[in-house]
């Protein structure tokens, strides 16, 4: 039987990190993942590469001004910390905060780590200072995106294997936490068979034979439950949001099946917070998909015309961008499965960007380039590949001849042309000033004022009906599955608590199976930029305790 000091589970970014910090510090490792090596750095490697960070050198270059005391006040009103074992959530919360505002730039940094240098402004909140949201913009986007995130890691990964000091097991499914006088001290579970599948593709659960290690402590890094619609909906929260869709799309692989939470709770972990997720309501079906029911999610600006599948459009906060929840709670009370944008080709052109690394080539492969080509006058490529393939995009040059077409991408009928059309012109004419009364008319404006908006995320005011600036375009928006906010309660050294709120002895847990810290260290809600951050500082925290 093969011993480690300690035995990870899950190759994600958290698990990465946890796993180099180990090795660093002269610990034996094991890193063991049910997917196979194309799979390292799980999640993380689709993602946009957002950072949450307070008072950086780029904030200061784009003249916002950020603060720790800022920062504080918008996470605790989007937390909106209420329950009794929010205590060590609330604990992780401020230790994030100060890493945010502290040295997680300088960590990074020193380890290659670079930025795009215009900040973006995500979750801008519901309309009230202390309340959900962003007061200025934090969201940084790594240069390479999600694989830029992974790349230091993972180097450092193999030259800790190279060193001996890190195993690699890929393909083993880990089926239980072995326990000895009330201890964990390994892990069981099944082999699987390699799998050539590319990178987020479903892979084999055939069983070829058993596996059995031990390790003086597990780190659980085994991710949330956001690919599992099962157990998304079984954790629904109903008194907040309503039911759960009939129809929803995943934001993440097949592999993301939360089977570890389980798991964990079986050996005594206590799980809190299960309720607390975060899913997001502009969610378009992949036209060339990788995994099953693939969703890519859109990245608005303010200017869409938003409405739900009867055609009446969204009230504040429920604007592109603004307040994720929120919007999801309005479209369920509305029982409303999917919504719509209508928008312009000046709009989709300056305001849509697609979530993803394989969506952002240029960003991605840090080709300056094709980056530029963004201030051009059509859209990026992969968002034209979604105008010209995508089942839920239509384009067509008069309203009438668009909701006919959105009709018949529903199936439903359920729009009617001339009630779409008085609500159009309505917000049409609060264009004719500087100033209006339409609450997204004037964040529409707002954005403005901030020099990123202005470049790069929002198109200037217009008509949606100028012809000068059509087409006319109109997007199906599925709800997508995406992050688990509760998860595994654990103290601040990362340590599992139990039920009584005793550390499992030997048991640890790090990234979203963790609640990214805690057991769900957003609380209800979350700023964006800190799923990632979460995986880095409580990987950090786990690699450096264990």
């Amino acid at each position: 039987m093969e011993e480690f000091d300690v035995i990870i589970v899950g190759g994600g970014l958290a698990g990465l990190v946890a796993a180099t910090e180990a090795c660093d510090r002269g610990r034996r490792v094991c890193l063991v993942d049910q997917e196979g090596p194309q799979n390292l750095g799980g999640q993380a490697f689709w993602s946009l590469g957002g950072l949450f960070l307070v008072d950086s050198p780029e904030q200061r270059r784009m003249r916002i001004r950020d603060s720790l005391d800022l920062a504080r006040q918008d996470w605790l009103g989007s937390a909106s910390f209420d329950r009794s074992e929010d205590h060590w959530p609330r604990l992780w919360a401020e230790a994030y905060l100060n890493f945010a505002a502290g040295e997680k730039r300088a960590w990074l940094h020193q380890m290659g780590m670079r930025w795009f240098p215009v900040v973006g402004w995500a979750e801008r909140g519901g309309g009230h200072a202390d309340g959900h949201g962003n007061s200025v913009p934090r969201f940084h986007i790594t240069w390479g995106t999600g694989p830029g995130v992974l790349a230091p890691f993972v180097s450092r990964a193999e030259a800790a294997a190279k060193a001996g000091r890190l195993t690699l097991r890929f393909r083993h499914q880990v089926d239980r936490l072995l326990q000895e006088n009330g201890r964990v001290i390994g892990v069981s579970g099944s082999r699987l068979p390699d799998d050539p599948v590319l990178r987020g593709q479903k892979s084999s659960r055939d069983i070829i034979g058993e596996f059995e290690m031990r390790g003086a402590s597990v780190i659980v890094a085994s991710g949330g439950i956001g690919g599992n619609l099962g157990l998304v909906r079984r954790n629904w929260p109903q008194e907040r949001l309503g039911t759960p869709p009939a129809d929803m799309v995943c934001g993440v692989p097949a592999h993301v099946d939360g089977r570890m939470i389980g798991i964990s709770e079986e050996a005594g972990a206590s799980i809190i917070n299960r309720d607390r997720m975060w899913h997001y309501t502009e969610g378009v079906r992949n036209w060339d998909p990788i995994w099953p029911n693939h969703g890519i999610r859109i990245l608005p600006g303010p200017s869409s015309f938003w409405c739900d599948a009867d055609g009446n459009r969204l009230p504040s906060p429920a604007m592109p961008g603004f307040d994720t929840l929120s919007t999801l709670k309005i479209l369920r009370e509305r029982k409303s499965d999917y919504s719509w944008f209508i928008l312009t080709r000046a709009i989709i052109k300056k305001e849509f960007a697609l979530s993803g690394s394989e969506q952002n080539p240029d960003l991605t492969g840090k080709d300056i380039p094709l980056l530029l080509k963004r201030l051009g006058r059509n859209p990026p490529g992969p968002v034209q590949a979604f105008m010209d393939k995508g089942e839920d995009f239509a384009v067509r040059e008069t309203l009438e001849d668009l909701v006919q077409a959105m009709n018949a991408i529903s199936g439903e009928n359920r729009l009617d042309a001339r009630h779409i059309r008085a609500q159009v012109e309505a917000r049409d004419r609060q264009m004719d000033n500087p100033f209006a009364k339409d609450q997204q008319v004037t964040a529409i404006r707002g954005a403005r004022a901030y020099l990123g908006d202005k470049l790069m995320r929002t198109a200037k005011p217009h008509r949606l009906l100028d012809p000068k600036a059509g087409p006319l375009i109109g997007v199906r928006l599925h709800i997508l599955t995406r992050k688990t906010l509760g998860g595994i309660h654990t103290d601040l050294s990362a340590r599992v608590l139990d039920a009584g709120g005793a550390p499992v002895p030997g048991l640890y847990a790090v990234g979203e199976a963790a609640g990214f810290g805690g057991g769900g260290m957003h609380g209800y809600s979350a700023l964006e930029g800190t799923f990632l951050g979460g995986c880095l500082f409580s990987g950090r925290v786990a690699g450096r305790s264990v």
